[in-house]
């Protein structure tokens, strides 16, 4: 028995022995994977099977049929000019890597945006429209448009005048699909003149005055015609947008407009952009998108005891905490009886529109950036240079007093006073703020438009109107004339007002709006006024 009881107490395995050999199969089972795994790296053994389901041929996303990893050649850019690109593809894989990847030593960018395709707009979601009226050069748009698709922006509604409006500018306009030109002809003009915002409150407080307020009149009647395009051509959200302006969607899971929007909950009708100012550090300025990176922030940005704190130090001497506005921009959902509020704001015939203001995204305003937009905002305006009779003629301070010193001072007193109230040159100023946070440094849309311009984007959109140089037809410069008048049907603004029906459900409409909100003019940020005022309220 004891024999028995010995023999079997040794067959048995003892706990600890079992749990080192579980130990060990639990340490050996992971490395022979590890092992295994990385033999058959080694080897190239393991096949994509997302890329054997292509064939060889055929292994080209959308927008790659003019980059060099999709084309053994691509056509230089032309030299000297402002949109001129430096490189050139190479020609074999290792070289087409580095054209896709970087550049070469000598022009230190990066060549992100060769070969993409901006013309592609199918399942976007939401499709947004930006309209703009302009006279700027192409110099200015073409940045500025471009910079705006990569971001998600799928239309642009331009009425041109001016610089903007000349041939060698359209025509690469035109070429640029999603781009709709409208030019300020006397056809237009008479249907604006029909609009049936002559016959409302909400802005005649501006008409028939001259400048800014003749310019506020005039962006106002464009919104009016842009909303119904962009209602026709199927448009989820509508941005008016000045050129000297970039939406900087920060906040976003993404550097998107288009992922900014998409998270926005369906009952709101309308997003607001707080705006930062452009703060210049030279006063050399040419190309303001790619040479200024700081910004001061809009005091929606800011703490209460920070804004007012430094307000002073901020100013600087000048009227305001920005040299123009600071009651931002909007983007609206296209919907039923949308109308403008001013180039600032939007507005609801049958409502009033549910909004929300975004805590990090903003307009970027790129403001009194050159000495030359003194010179110019006085060429375009025939006020005269007195405190009164700029009040007629300029809505914001700072504006008047630009206008005044402008014209009566000489082209060195000029520069001396842009120099101290429009350039930040003092670095020990400047690196206090921006310790504070008033001033805020923001490269992303220098980094997007240098990348824009060293990829050729620009030069190809120039060379390649150029190349397909049919014009569209003269006068409105629209593909289809009808998709300026809005839709008849009850409810909806119209521009002719000669159809008595309309004139009778327009009348209704009003009838049903107690109290139309005037339009928001440009707005100075809040002083010691209404801090002053708040507190005693």
């Amino acid at each position: 028995m004891a024999g028995h009881r010995g023999g079997s107490s040794s067959a048995a395995p003892s706990p600890a022995a079992f749990a080192a050999r579980m130990l060990l199969l639990l340490t050996l089972l992971p490395l022979a994977l590890a092992a295994f795994a990385f033999a058959l790296q080694w080897r190239g053994g393991l096949r994509d099977p997302a890329g054997a389901a292509w064939p060889a041929d055929t292994q080209r996303f959308p927008g790659m049929e003019n980059s060099p990893l999709g084309s053994s050649s691509s056509s230089p850019g032309a030299g000297g000019s402002y949109f001129a690109v430096s490189s050139s593809a190479a020609s074999n894989a290792a070289a087409d890597c580095a054209e896709i990847l970087g550049r070469s030593a000598s022009s230190h960018g990066i060549s992100l945006y060769r070969g993409w395709s901006f013309d592609s707009d199918a399942a976007i979601i939401p499709k947004i429209c930006i309209t703009g009226s302009t006279s700027a050069s192409l110099h200015q748009i073409l940045p500025w448009l471009y910079y705006h698709k990569v971001i998600g922006v799928s239309h642009f509604i331009l009425f041109v005048e001016g610089e903007a409006a000349k041939p060698a500018v359209t025509s690469v306009l035109e070429s640029i699909r999603g781009v709709k030109v409208i030019f300020r002809t006397k056809e237009l003009k008479e249907k604006q003149d029909k609009s049936r915002i002559w016959n409302e409150t909400w802005l005649s407080g501006f008409f028939y005055k001259p400048c800014n307020y003749e310019l506020f009149v005039k962006q106002s009647l464009n919104m009016e015609m842009a909303i119904v395009m962009a209602r026709d051509a199927g448009m989820d959200w509508i941005i008016h947008l000045d050129t000297d302006e970039l939406i900087h969607p920060a906040g976003a899971r993404e550097y998107s407009l288009r992922r900014l929007l998409l998270d926005v909950p369906d009952n709101v009708d309308m997003v607001i952009f707080p705006n930062y100012e452009s703060s210049i550090e030279r006063d050399d300025i040419k190309d303001p998108f790619t040479e200024v990176s700081m910004f001061k922030k809009n005091y929606d940005h800011l703490p209460k005891d920070t804004y007012f704190g430094l307000y002073k130090e901020a100013t600087r001497g000048n009227p305001n905490y920005f040299l123009t506005y600071g009651n931002g921009k909007s983007a609206a959902r296209v919907q039923e009886h949308l109308r403008p509020n001013g180039a600032h704001r939007w507005h609801n015939y049958m409502k009033t529109p549910n909004e929300i203001k975004l805590e990090e995204a903003a307009i970027l305003h790129y403001t009194y950036t050159k000495f030359s937009d003194l010179t110019s905002r006085r060429d375009r305006c025939g006020c005269k240079p007195t405190k009164e009779d700029v009040k007629r003629c300029f809505i914001l301070e700072f504006d008047r007093l630009a206008f005044i010193i402008a014209s009566t001072a000489t082209e060195e007193e000029t520069r001396n006073w842009f120099r101290e109230h429009v350039v930040w040159n003092d670095k020990d100023t400047n690196l206090k703020l921006l310790r504070k946070g008033v001033l805020t440094r923001i490269y992303a849309p220098m980094a997007i438009i240098r990348g824009l311009k060293e990829s050729g984007v620009f030069t190809s959109a120039v060379t390649s109107a150029k190349a397909h140089s049919k014009t569209k037809s003269s006068n409105m410069g629209l593909e289809n004339k009808e998709s300026i008048r809005p839709n008849t049907t009850a409810g909806q603004s119209t521009l002719e007002g000669s159809n008595d029906k309309m004139q009778a459900t327009v009348r209704k409409i009003l009838e049903m709006v107690d109290n139309q909100e005037e339009a928001m003019p440009p707005m100075s940020p809040p002083g010691f006024a209404e801090l002053i005022e708040s507190a005693l309220s």
